[in-house]
């Protein structure tokens, strides 16, 4: 499938560069991160600060959002992506260096909520329907958001749900929409919960037969391709100390 491009509006231009202003002092390399990967970055930039000497900065977001940013000239330097299909389109059409493109995670879906006890059976739970909001990420922008698309259409029940949903831009903000009650589960990445400060609650790790695999992948970006600290970022996201931050945060990697 082949995303169609979109004119950029010059007052979103104009938005972009300031959004980017503050990246403007000296860094050893940008990264753009998929923001279902935003806790498990920052443990990662701290070791690869700490091996390397080097400093990364990442800025967060929808993969469907970073990915027009990095079309329309973001200064960034790697693309952590949460899929793989945008990552691969990047590489086609030359603003993704072919070769560097590989998986360095995949998700888990998870259904969640601050709530012990919402629900014991989640399936019964969902189709019950005894609930005013369900959040999910737009499925258009953030694959999390189509993983749980998926989910309810083979449990039947995602046209039945739609009044009852509620669409975060990005998986963290869908988490948000679940953390502060505006909804009363949702259907977030299993990392984030396990990076959230408070116990308990309810929790469905939803079995990988029910949705597409998710694999997130990063690849090196062609305005950086001889960007040594970029290069060095990627051999360390390779690396058996970047595997445990990431396995740790509940992810899978390829080993």
């Amino acid at each position: 499938m082949h995303l169609p491009r979109k004119r950029f509006h010059p007052a979103a231009a104009l938005c972009l560069l300031l959004a980017f202003s503050s990246m403007a002092h000296a860094v050893d390399v940008r990264i753009a991160v998929a923001a279902n990967f935003t806790d498990t970055t920052r443990d990662l930039i701290a070791a690869f600060g700490e091996a390397t000497g080097l400093e990364a900065v990442a800025s967060f977001g929808s993969t469907g959002k970073l990915y027009a940013q990095i079309e329309h000239g973001a200064p960034f330097d790697v693309f952590l992506a949460a899929d793989s299909h945008r990552p691969e389109l990047l590489e086609k059409s030359g603003q993704g260096v072919a070769g560097t493109r590989f998986t360095y995670a995949k998700g888990k879906l998870a259904l969640w909520s601050p709530v012990r006890d919402t629900f014991e059976d989640p399936k019964v739970w969902l189709e019950s329907g005894k609930f005013a909001r369900l959040a999910i990420a737009n499925p258009k922008t953030a694959p999390y958001g189509l993983a749980a698309q998926e989910v309810l259409t083979q449990m039947g029940l995602w046209e039945s749900l739609q009044d009852r949903l509620v669409r975060g831009d990005s998986i963290a903000q869908t988490f948000q929409f679940v953390a502060t009650s505006n909804a009363q589960s949702g259907f977030v990445a299993l990392s984030q919960v396990r990076a959230w400060d408070e116990k308990g609650g309810s929790l469905w790790v939803i079995p990988q037969a029910y949705y597409s695999p998710i694999k997130q992948q990063v690849i090196l970006l062609t305005r950086s391709a001889t960007k040594n600290a970029a290069h060095q970022w990627l051999e360390f996201l390779r690396g058996d100390e970047a595997r445990s931050i990431i396995e740790e945060s509940g992810y899978e990697t390829e080993r």
